[in-house]
């Protein structure tokens, strides 16, 4: 058996950002890492090429007769900028205390190396183990998981074998509590261009005659709230899924602290849309956010001019029910809408990914039509995380988003069961990022505990 923190190292070592052609071998690297490791567990390794970075097709097969899962990950990472901010190098792991700091530590190369480390002990001691498993390993989820439609097309009828898709991309609130992710929100992108003026002009000579394209923009963005934080779009909340009992006696069982929330984020007062606690807000209700805005000179100093151009990156997280091609027109019809007279509007589109709920069983809305091995698979996993972290887990949903869970649901009919195993404090996409050694500790023998016991049923 390889040490799993040693492995994660070499994994953290390949700057693998897809988003950056500049890292390139960085993604070659992390992408021959894993295929490799999962050749010397006994895994029939298939590299599928794509038009941009592979994705890791590996299987232990076995006896139709036998549980099947497909365990999930992705090797790429966000890119480390600002480097300037971070205390280590951001791809040469550093251990303090019973942290490892480096660029894709928790997202997601540590929860990936902890699946893969729980799957090599459980067949180390059983090499018979009577279970099938398939991983499903991507290289673009940082950027949208664009090869990924294609792929499941070619894939979907061998995927449609498993009985349900395991991973651990999702968070837990503190490291003594473990959350099976029960639904992630989906998305929206897009970006606003406004143009006024052929090109910028001197802000004396002509100011006061023209609409700044910055003033036209900043007026448009700010009426897509209303001042208690509602979404000021018509439509916009029209298919959101109802909040069942139980999620809200999930959440209550959290026992979340909302002074100690806004301590952590560092802000003064919290700006929910009305009836909904921060936590709620984060987890049951959609939202439109600006990602970026830009416009005129940004340099030191001052420079008078009217710009020519303006943008803003607009983003909407979508709760379970919401159709990412309809809230993107009715926010773009609502934005045309309020264009004022004298600007020109264009919109750039951008990304997009669909929600995602499992319910687990024995709730009032379980399906009636639920998968037997997923079942076990949620009482294997309730009981595994009882017995190595001392409590049971809660059933959350989560503010994030994993665009292609939905993806595989719609094509395949297979659901998730999601182990979160990232922090708050392990500060995924910015600078310093980490990954807590005694959860991935944890994670491991949970994990395997889970696996043994849903071969053995």
């Amino acid at each position: 058996m390889f040490d799993p923190v040693e492995k994660l190292k070499e994994f953290i070592r390949h700057p693998s950002v897809s988003t950056d052609p500049k890292f390139h071998e960085g993604m070659k690297g992390a992408q021959e890492f894993v295929a490799s490791l999962l050749t010397s567990l006994g895994f029939s390794v298939d590299v599928v090429k794509t038009e941009l970075h592979p994705i890791i097709f590996a299987q232990r097969g076995g006896d139709k007769s036998w549980p099947h899962l497909v365990i999930y990950g992705h090797y790429d990472v966000q890119p480390a900028d600002p480097l300037n901010l971070w205390k280590t190098p951001a791809f040469e792991p550093t251990i303090v205390g019973n942290r490892i700091y480096g660029r894709g530590a928790a997202d997601n190369k540590g929860p990936l190396l902890t699946n893969i480390a729980a799957v090599a002990r459980a067949l180390e001691d059983d090499p018979k183990l009577p279970l099938r498993i398939t991983f499903l390993i991507e290289g673009e989820e940082e950027m949208g998981s664009p090869s990924f439609p294609k792929f499941l097309e070619r894939y979907a009828d061998k995927l449609r074998e498993a009985d349900f898709v395991y991973l651990s991309d999702t968070a837990l609130p503190n490291e003594n509590q473990v959350v099976l992710t029960s639904g992630l929100r989906g998305l929206a992108l897009f970006d606003v261009h406004i143009t006024g003026a052929k090109g910028d002009l001197h802000s004396g000579l002509h100011g006061g005659v023209l609409l700044n394209p910055i003033q036209a923009l900043a007026e448009i963005i700010a009426s897509l709230h209303t001042p208690d934080g509602r979404v000021n779009v018509p439509g916009f909340y029209d298919a959101v899924l109802d909040v069942h009992p139980w999620e809200r006696e999930e959440l209550a069982k959290l026992g979340a602290d909302e002074k100690s929330y806004a301590e952590f984020l560092g802000i003064e007062a919290f700006h929910t849309a009305p009836g909904f606690s921060p936590f709620e807000a984060v987890r049951f209700q959609p939202t439109l956010e600006f990602n970026g805005i830009g416009g005129g000179y940004q340099g030191e100093g001052t420079k008078t001019v009217i710009p020519s151009k303006a943008f803003a990156k607009i983003s909407c997280r979508l709760v379970p029910n919401q159709e990412p091609d309809k809230i993107k027109r009715l926010v773009m019809d609502a934005i045309l809408a309020r264009k004022p007279r004298g600007v020109k509007l264009e919109f750039v589109d951008q990304h997009k990914g669909d929600p995602y709920v499992v319910v687990p069983p024995d709730r009032s809305n379980t399906p009636k039509d639920q998968s037997p091995v997923l079942a076990r698979a949620f009482r294997a996993a309730e009981k595994a995380v009882t017995e190595v972290w001392g409590r049971p887990p809660i059933y959350l949903r989560e503010g994030g988003s994993v665009p292609i869970i939905a993806e595989i649901k719609r094509k395949t009919g297979l659901d998730s069961v999601m182990f979160g195993l990232f922090l708050p404090e392990d500060n995924l996409h910015a600078p310093n990022e980490s990954f807590n050694l005694d959860v991935m500790r944890k994670g491991i023998e949970t994990t395997r505990r889970m696996l043994v016991a849903l071969a053995k049923g």
